[in-house]
């Protein structure tokens, strides 16, 4: 009976240390490119109707599925198996946007948690903005925008992206909006 009880708090032991271990595992970060004219066109820009654009789905890091889309002159991303189901397939910015190319993917260890993606919205005076936006990747329904951050007014925007991705995603709950952080800036409401 004592071996049994001993061998037991031996385990909890192991179980405990083991998944600390795994969720402190070291985070670092990887680029992929986003290419339209390589992505699979799932769905073509509308001839008839201007407002009606395309959609595709890319291959990220180690082929997680990316999809890219446009709409009213408005881009969506979603990721995973089912991005077109995520509540990151909706998400977008209130004004006319575009997206960059590249893509940043936050790993903790291999695994690949969240990614923070650089979108030019339109501005009043005809110019162009610079947000990050840090999505979470949480397949079956948590995928989604957790952070905001205009990279014009704020000088550490890159940071705040990472730190965002870093204690946000895993907990964010998607029913909530994205949060603004820093200087709000052309994000200001």
């Amino acid at each position: 009976m004592k071996r049994s009880v001993l061998f037991l708090l031996a385990l909890g032991l192991i179980i405990t240390v083991g998944s600390k271990s795994a969720h402190t595992a070291e985070i670092t970060s990887v680029y992929t490119k986003i290419d339209l004219e390589a992505c699979q066109l799932l769905s073509a820009p509308s001839d008839e109707d201007a407002t009606i654009g395309g959609t595709w789905t890319c291959a990220g890091y180690h082929g997680q599925p990316v999809m890219v889309a446009e709409g009213d002159l408005r881009m969506f991303v979603s990721f995973g198996p089912d991005a077109g189901n995520e509540p990151a397939a909706v998400q977008t910015l209130p004004r006319f946007n575009t997206i960059n190319e590249t893509l940043e993917w936050r790993l903790r260890g291999d695994v690949p948690f969240a990614t923070i993606l650089r979108w030019f919205p339109s501005k009043d005076d005809g110019s162009q903005g610079s947000v990050l936006i840090v999505t979470q990747l949480l397949p079956g329904g948590g995928t989604c925008q957790i952070a905001r951050i205009d990279a014009q007014a704020n000088k550490n925007a890159n940071v705040m992206a990472r730190q965002a991705a870093d204690t946000l995603a895993g907990q964010f709950n998607c029913s909530a909006p994205p949060t603004v952080l820093g200087n709000p800036g052309s994000l200001a409401q």
